[in-house]
């Protein structure tokens, strides 16, 4: 195909890393985000792990048993707040009809696929163009505190080894023994799955870099930061220019990678996408030294909080709040991050590094949709693409997502099966 002018919306993991593919093919791109500077959203501070196999749609058969407490109780570790939203009730409701086993295995191994992908392109961005991020390979261990939760890992390792993944199965003992800042918590766990081949990196470190190289030659990237679009202007099936705060802005091509804007987005151009914003929460805080961390990226899934080494800092994220997109950063959450990396491991940080004005607190939401697949491709709209809706996994499937777009774009056979990540 050929070069194109087009207008990248959105300046987080996945607007950038689309951004460096289409202008690899020699496309003449701008980037627009209506933040001031570049990985203000979901990029911004989330867990920072790069969990490439373990991709378990959040949608699983387990939901159903556990959405009661989800309803009814303040200080779950996922919480939905229903509230006044029809649009979010539909959202839901769509949400529980893929909690069946038959969905949740299918959403795995489109996951799957696309995370391979994601780590063969980042990969190779980052042997092309080279950018310092804490990026490096340590491992991940997911812990479980019940028989149940063990089952249903276990249930979920068997199914991702007929797709390539290599895991293994361990004992609380053997989690100890392979982790030993765990040994405060040993107690409670009865088993984990242990992924040697993760990584870790920080992901607005990354966002940072990759907005040098792109603004350089040979990519010649233009930025339109501080610029929100407010509505289109269309021309039959077509944009002719996105109406922005700063004037109308014309492109060939439009793509959509906002995240969990994406949907209000989406609506200005007459287009439904099934993206609705879930918010979680970080903290960084500073390790001591000769402290105690964990080596490797931890995922305790009894609290759904994860736990990452960044060069001298540990990053700690969780809770899922699948809400109608408030904008709040609300001090329990922290509070509770903070209490349990105290708890988790008392050794890793000095007590004056847990207080709340050292922690570097953090609030975003990311743009989930109710199969937990993101939304990539063309729409009905002509000249609009869309690359959104990776939730969760963003960081991680940032670059598989954006190699797909671009080969979209091109018209080259995909390396994934791209009819799963359609809109519509």
């Amino acid at each position: 195909m050929a070069a194109m002018r087009i207008i990248v919306i959105g300046a987080g993991i996945v607007g950038l890393a689309s951004a460096w593919w289409l202008a690899r093919d020699g496309h003449d791109v701008t980037v627009l985000d209506r933040a001031p500077a570049v990985g203000q959203g979901a990029s911004h501070a989330n867990g920072a792990q790069l969990s490439y196999a373990y991709v378990a749609p959040l949608a699983a058969p387990s939901v159903p048993r556990n959405l009661p407490k989800w309803l009814l109780s303040g200080d779950s570790p996922v919480r939905v707040r229903p509230g006044l939203d029809p649009g979010l009730a539909v959202w839901l409701l769509r949400f529980l009809t893929a909690c069946t086993t038959r969905a949740s295995d299918r959403a795995t191994g489109h996951l799957l696929a696309l995370s391979a992908l994601s780590r063969a392109s980042l990969h190779e961005m980052m042997q092309a163009t080279p950018v310092e991020f804490h990026h490096k390979r340590n491992g991940k261990l997911v812990v479980l505190s019940s028989a149940q939760s063990m089952r249903d890992a276990e249930r979920q390792m068997r199914l991702q080894a007929t797709l390539g993944s290599r895991q293994e199965a361990l004992t609380a003992a053997e989690c100890v023994a392979l982790e030993p800042a765990l040994a405060t918590i040993g107690g409670r766990l009865v088993g984990g799955i242990h992924t040697p081949e993760e990584e870790v990196g920080d992901c607005l470190a990354l966002c940072e870099g990759l907005a040098g190289v792109l603004a350089a030659a040979p990519f010649n990237v233009r930025f339109r930061l501080g610029t929100e679009v407010r509505g289109v202007r269309r021309e039959g099936r077509r944009i002719a220019a996105l109406r922005t705060d700063a004037g109308e802005i014309d492109a060939d091509a439009y793509v959509l990678a906002a995240g969990a804007r994406a949907g209000r987005l989406a609506r200005l151009a007459g287009i439904a996408l099934p993206v609705r914003p879930m918010r979680g929460y970080s903290i960084t805080a500073a390790l001591r030294p000769g402290n105690a961390a964990p080596v490797r990226s931890i995922t305790d899934a009894a609290r759904k909080v994860v736990y990452a080494p960044l060069g001298g800092a540990l990053r700690v994220a969780g809770f899922a709040e699948i809400d109608a997109g408030r904008d709040e950063l609300r001090p329990e959450r922290i509070a509770a991050l903070t209490a349990t990396l105290a708890e988790t491991f008392p050794d890793a940080c000095a007590a004056e590094d847990l207080h709340p004005e050292r922690v570097r607190p953090w609030s975003g939401l990311r743009p989930m949709t109710p199969t937990s697949l993101p939304v990539i491709g063309r729409t009905r709209v002509a000249n609009l693409l869309v690359n959104a809706g990776q939730g969760a996994l963003g960081f991680t499937l940032a670059a598989g997502s954006a190699r797909l777009l671009a080969d979209i774009v091109a018209g080259r056979e995909p390396g994934v099966a791209a009819e799963a990540f359609a809109p519509g």
